[in-house]
């Protein structure tokens, strides 16, 4: 089992896409009032003692959009600070990126994640729900910023869905080749979104690969990250392939992370909420953090079990929240 070090943090449940696989068309979303959400003194207070003397020194910011959140650049700085911190990414879709890039780059941010799932401006706006006021020429600036400012590694994660963007995939693995960015590829997934998922499927990511090997070869790749991709390259690419393979080759065994959702609550897996803890709510009626952090320590030590059980129990089960609501 590895080392439970890292902790992806939802900042907000808003976003100003609506992806088909994220909040589906039909999805009653009820966002948190701006009070309900975990502020940045109670996140930052969380992480300074809570979390950290537990050994948490990596650090995700997800939400939703975590670009809507206010004072972003000056929180990350905060985190950056602490001084367990080894590392501190973001995951974006990248709409405000361009004019945001270089303050969080300032703050401290290095790694970043940015949602691309096609690059065709239709199927892209189709799946992100902006049809009509199209988003994908904005989210390419968003990108090329971040990669001139200096970002490293510049993630590009893509869901796959049959039928919407297979057809694209090369194209998207190409990306990698003439520039140091790192495509990722993760299997749809049944969360919030029964639907789509009952019409569309998912595809193996073996099969992913395969077309990979079929056009240019497939090596073994590295890059810097906390996170389950399994990674390849193109031969001579100067970036990678990840594939996130939840369907098809559960990773449960080796998850090393929590999630602390927007409105506080620390849960220990995507889809299981086993022993969640409501700590905004614990923090705000005055308990101590060092109640706080033998109450973490306990899931902590629950989290093994929690794993093995999704291992075991496979990844076609359904899930009713949407992936909004998860936090990323």
């Amino acid at each position: 089992m590895n080392a439970i070090d890292y902790l992806r943090i939802s900042l907000i449940d808003r976003c100003n896409f609506r992806c088909q696989y994220c909040m589906p068309e039909g999805a009653a979303l009820d966002y948190l009032l701006k009070s309900a959400l975990l502020q940045d003194d109670e996140l930052l207070l969380l992480l300074r003692e809570v979390f950290t003397p537990l050994g948490f020194t990596r650090f995700r910011l997800t939400g939703g959009e975590p670009l809507l959140r206010p004072n972003l650049a000056e929180l990350i700085a905060h985190i950056a600070a602490l001084p367990q911190t080894q590392d501190i990414s973001l995951t974006t879709n990248g709409f405000l990126l361009a004019e945001q890039a270089a303050d969080l780059y300032a703050a401290g941010l290095r790694r970043i994640n940015i949602s691309l799932d096609s690059l065709d401006a239709d199927t892209f706006d189709s799946l992100a729900g902006t049809k009509g006021r199209s988003r994908w020429q904005q989210v390419w600036n968003g990108i090329q910023t971040a990669y001139e400012i200096g970002f490293d590694p510049l993630k590009l994660n893509v869901v796959v869905i049959p039928g919407v963007n297979d057809s694209e995939l090369m194209d998207l693995a190409a990306l990698s080749i003439e520039r140091a960015w790192h495509v990722r590829f993760i299997e749809f997934m049944p969360i919030g979104n029964d639907d789509l998922f009952s019409d569309r499927g998912w595809i193996p990511s073996e099969d992913i690969r395969q077309q990979v090997r079929d056009r240019w070869g497939l090596d073994e790749g590295f890059v810097l990250g906390n996170g389950p991709a399994d990674v390849f390259k193109i031969p001579g690419a100067k970036g990678t392939l990840g594939f996130i393979s939840q369907m098809s080759e559960c990773f449960c065994d080796r998850c090393n992370r929590m999630r602390l959702s927007a409105d506080g609550w620390l849960r220990p897996c995507l889809l299981n909420e086993t022993g969640q803890i409501d700590l905004k709510t614990a923090l705000r009626q005055g308990r101590e953090p060092a109640e706080l952090r033998q109450q973490v320590q306990q899931l902590l030590q629950l989290k093994p079990e929690i794993n093995y059980k999704e291992r075991d129990a496979g990844t076609t089960g359904r899930y009713a929240k949407t992936m909004s609501q998860i936090g990323g």
